[in-house]
């Protein structure tokens, strides 16, 4: 067994379990940027793995009751069946190296979106959280009587299990930013429950149509779940005492180098770009808190919260 593959699977599986963010969206890139793993292979074996690991978290919310399974039912007609299709658009692409080429391509895009999305993920929090601040109702009060949005949903359902049976990435980024923006009364335990019950049926479908169509090693996937399973445990156990906010934008960093990567993008231009992104994402994040009439960073908040009591003795 390759115990390189297992630990570096072993980190980005408490990666995972500290954002509950997708693994495809690193794990994929992993394999072919520092394993030299061809990308169709890459994207068969890291849904196998998926398919492996995301009963285990849905299994948990399920029993606390943190499912809107109407939701996942109208996700699932639309995703299953696109993530099925996935693989037969591989395979209808032809020869290997337009398949390479293609799945790469693909996967740069998709890694670049996911970049994006996290960083509107974590504005709709903190815009949450500023209005709560300032003695608003938290949005997320009436997950219970929440009405599905049946085209909507479909249609994300469609576009995500695309997503996810072309690069095996998409369910834990894509999808559950858009169930964000479509359901904004969920709360944030039935927002990450939902997502994962319907991720179970999707990624199921894609490593079906993977294993029919795609290019699984076996050899691959046996270390990558000796190593995530344990890591998204871990992960899991973290997440109260790490701040998810900066590592997650950490992660929209390297999922831009990752993504710019995937498109052959020189690495004087990506070096740019991330140096780039890291001055102007701080500065900016920093005006968005400031707009929201917070302080620039959480850090100060946390020492003028933790100095209030004195003064007000």
């Amino acid at each position: 067994m390759d115990w390189g593959l297992a630990v570096a699977a072993l980190g980005i599986g408490i990666v995972v379990g500290l954002t509950g963010m997708g693994g495809g969206a690193l794990m994929t890139p992993v394999l072919i940027l520092f394993f030299g793993i061809p990308p169709l292979t890459a994207v068969s074996s890291d849904l196998i793995t998926s398919a492996a690991m995301k009963p285990v978290g849905s299994a948990v919310h399920m029993r606390h009751g943190t499912v809107h399974w109407k939701i996942v039912l109208w996700l699932m007609i639309g995703s299953v069946p696109a993530a099925f299709s996935g693989a037969l658009i591989i395979a209808a692409i032809g020869p290997s190296a337009d398949v390479t080429a293609f799945v790469k391509t693909a996967l740069g895009v998709v890694l670049l979106i996911a970049s994006a999305l996290l960083i509107v993920r974590a504005y709709i929090g903190l815009s949450e959280y500023a209005r709560v601040r300032r003695g608003g109702t938290p949005t997320a009060h009436r997950d219970d009587v929440v009405k599905v949005r049946i085209i909507p949903t479909l249609i994300v359902g469609v576009v995500g299990g695309l997503m996810v049976g072309l690069t095996s990435v998409g369910s834990g980024s894509f999808i559950i930013i858009t169930l964000m923006a479509l359901y904004p009364a969920l709360s944030a335990n039935k927002l990450v429950g939902t997502d994962l019950a319907q991720a179970v049926p999707l990624v199921f479908a894609a490593a079906l149509g993977h294993l029919l169509y795609g290019d699984v090693d076996w050899s691959v996937v046996l270390p990558l779940v000796v190593g995530s399973i344990p890591g998204a445990y871990i992960g899991a156990r973290l997440s109260s005492r790490v701040a998810g906010g900066i590592v997650r934008r950490a992660l929209a960093l390297v999922l831009l180098v990752a993504g710019l990567k995937m498109l052959n993008v020189s690495n004087e231009l990506t070096l740019a770009a991330f140096i780039a992104a890291f001055v102007l994402g701080t500065v900016g994040w920093m005006a968005v808190r400031a707009r929201h009439g917070l302080t620039p960073t959480a850090r100060q908040e946390k020492r003028a919260r933790a100095a209030q009591p004195q003064e007000d003795l």
